[in-house]
Formats: structure tokens, C-alpha cells, sequence
């Protein structure tokens, strides 16, 4: 059950927040700042590359790794495959888990690692694989961790993670707002250098300044009413998110919002691209699922129940009504299924600026729906 009364309540909200997410999720525009200046202080910006990698190759623990690669991915087109490595083992922690890279890896490919973490034995032996392999390592993760001996040791690049000292006292979420854009701004510094995409220091700055006018709008004083995030977060009460994405920046965005839902606030949620979504998702409105769906008794006292989980559709679109869409026919079918449907779109700007505040707001609305259900 959703405590509403908390959302308006800004000390209980700082109180609930043992986690420090509603203040990782505030502080993103300096977050952003901060791993900038990392990256140009760790040289990034003196690189002078021979040419762009054949392939980008991706590793790191949890949600957060997958992000960036899908992130990276999105913005660097098809001008060089961004492949992220899946990890095995037999636990999701850092001992257990290991990292290959593919046979056909070598000196033309660049390996990017990223962790909020960087005590894992198996990072620190790709990078030494890829070492051998020729292939160039940049590693973003804390510093002092022992993978920065690893990437040193690899004659690669090391950018210590921008973290806050808050964050130091127990192990960080990978969808956690703050760690998100620790690990991919520099990640974005170094991808423009090398002509993968285009991410110039004023170009992070805007997308910060983006982060911070989210904050504004989004943050624990803003009321309900006024608050798109808050609004989204109770919208969501008792309901199985179904997200649908229009746009490329917008479909990692919809993926980043679907993982934040399940690590943050243990709602399960799932998330489909336009228009493909539209014949995916069709049978499950029209099913038990869709919120005029009640096959039990009308009459039966439900007091003591909790209330029936019906789909509420996230249309997140990350380019402004126009030209080819497919977001009439998606609202078109929804409320003819009784489904209600909440709605998220940037104001206008540079890719970098509108995937930014895709990003920010979900996860500030992941986090309300996180604190106000005691997550």
C-alpha cells in the first residue's frame, strides 16, 4: 500500500530514505559536474585516438552496467557495436561472478568497465585478459579499489567514480540515481573523443543543468499536484506498470525505468518499444489485468484485501507530438481496453538533454513510489 500522506511530508520522506536515493536523484546535475571534471583530470580530454575502435565491449555488475551499454549503445548508432558481457557464476556477488571476452576480441576494440564497486576478482581478470589480447581498457569504478591496480597493471585508463560520502556507508543499488551518471559521464568524455558520438564538455554541462531543472520540479518540497514525479509515483500505486517508449533515447530510458521499478521499489513492470508494443501488449489490457477486468463477486466485502493489480500504461516519448507517431493509436487503445494511461515527454533540446530528463524523473518517481510503499 502506498502512503500518499508521505509523499507531501518532506521530513518523513528524508527519514524514510535510509538509502540516500531521494538525495542521490537531486544531486545528479553536480553528480554530472563531478565525473566530468574526473574524466578531464584523468586525461581524457589529451587523448588523441588513431581512429574509432572496431567494437565497444561492455562489463560490469547489475543494472547499472546494462544501462550504460544500452545507453552507449543507442547514441553511438551504428558507427562501432556496443556489445555489453554478461557476466556468469553462481551468485550475484563479487567474488562469484566472471567475465569473458569474445574470441574475435583484439587490439582493434576497446573494453570499457564499470562498477560501483571494483572488488571484483573477475574484472580485474578481464582486464588483464584484455591486456593480452591487445584491446585498449578504461575502467570507471571507486578509487583505491583493487580493479584500479588491474587497469594500471593493463596500462589502461582508470577514472575514479564520483561518489558522495554518504554512499560510503553500505553497498551502493545499481539503479541508484547517483551511480547511473557517475559511471557513464566520463564514459560519454571518452566516446567523443574518439568520433563515437558527440558529448563535448558543454554538452554534459547543458545535460546537468537539464538534471538540476528536473530536481527543481521533481524535489521532496514540490507538493503532489505540481510534482510530475510524485504524481507518476501514486499513479502507479497498485498497479502494474506497462511502458511503452517512442523515440530511440527513449526506449533505454523506458528499460532504465523498468529496472529502478524492480531493484528500488520491488515492482515488477514491463516495457516494450512503439509500435511493436501496441500487438504485444494488446491481449494482456484486454485480460484479467485491464482495470475494468473484476471477475470476483461484486458484493464481497474486501475490507481486509489489498487491491487488485490492474496494468496502468507509461507512454514515455522523447521527441514533441508530430510527424510519423504512433502515440494516438497507443492512447487510442489503452483507454479502449479502460486503462489508464500517464504520459512523459522532455521539453525540447539536444539528445544528451532529453534522454537526461527521461531518466531523471523516472527515477525520482521510482524513488517516491520506493519510499511511500516502504520499500
Amino acid at each position: 500500500m502506498l502512503d500518499e500522506s508521505l509523499l507531501d511530508t518532506p521530513e518523513a520522506l528524508a527519514e524514510a530514505d535510509r538509502r540516500g536515493l531521494l538525495r542521490g536523484a537531486a544531486e545528479a546535475g553536480a553528480r554530472v559536474r563531478t565525473a566530468a571534471r574526473h574524466a578531464a583530470e584523468a586525461g581524457v580530454h589529451d587523448l588523441k585516438p588513431d581512429g574509432r575502435p572496431r567494437a565497444i565491449l561492455i562489463a560490469g555488475p547489475g543494472a547499472a552496467a546494462t544501462c550504460v551499454a544500452d545507453l552507449l549503445g543507442k547514441l553511438a548508432g551504428a558507427s562501432s557495436p556496443v556489445t555489453r558481457l554478461a557476466p556468469t557464476g553462481v551468485a550475484p556477488a563479487a567474488g562469484a561472478l566472471r567475465w569473458e571476452l569474445p574470441g574475435w576480441a583484439g587490439s582493434v576494440d576497446l573494453l570499457l568497465i564499470t562498477t560501483p564497486d571494483g572488488t571484483e576478482p573477475g574484472l580485474s581478470l578481464l582486464a588483464e585478459q584484455a591486456y593480452r589480447r591487445g584491446c585498449t581498457v578504461v575502467a570507471v569504478a571507486p578509487t583505491r579499489s583493487p580493479l584500479t591496480e588491474a587497469v594500471d597493471g593493463a596500462h589502461g585508463l582508470f577514472v575514479p567514480m564520483a561518489t558522495a560520502p554518504y554512499e560510503h556507508d553500505e553497498p551502493l543499488a545499481a539503479s541508484a540515481p547517483g551511480v547511473l551518471w557517475a559511471l557513464l559521464t566520463p564514459l560519454l568524455a571518452l566516446l567523443d573523443r574518439t568520433g563515437l558520438l558527440s558529448a563535448p564538455p558543454e554538452a554534459l554541462e547543458k545535460v546537468a543543468d537539464r538534471l538540476d531543472q528536473v530536481a527543481e520540479r521533481c524535489g521532496p518540497a514540490v507538493a503532489t499536484y505540481s510534482n510530475p514525479a510524485k504524481t507518476l509515483a501514486a499513479e502507479l500505486a497498485d498497479s502494474l506498470p506497462v511502458i511503452w517508449t517512442e523515440g530511440a533515447s527513449a526506449g533505454p530510458a523506458g528499460r532504465r525505468f523498468a529496472a529502478a521499478l524492480a531493484e528500488l521499489a520491488g515492482r515488477p513492470a514491463l516495457v516494450s518499444e512503439l509500435p511493436e508494443a501496441l500487438a504485444e501488449h494488446n491481449a494482456l489490457l484486454a485480460g484479467p489485468l485491464a482495470a475494468s477486468a473484476d471477475p470476483d463477486d461484486f458484493f464481497r466485502d474486501r475490507v481486509d484485501e489489498a487491491p487488485a493489480l490492474h496494468a496502468r500504461v507509461v507512454l514515455l516519448r522523447d521527441r514533441p507530438i508530430g510527424g510519423l507517431t504512433a502515440a494516438p493509436t497507443a492512447r487510442d487503445l489503452a483507454l479502449s481496453h479502460d486503462t489508464p494511461i500517464s504520459e512523459l515527454e522532455p521539453e525540447e533540446g539536444g539528445e544528451l538533454e532529453t534522454l537526461a530528463e527521461l531518466i531523471a524523473m523516472t527515477d525520482f518517481a521510482a524513488v517516491y513510489l520506493a519510499l511511500a510503499s516502504g520499500a
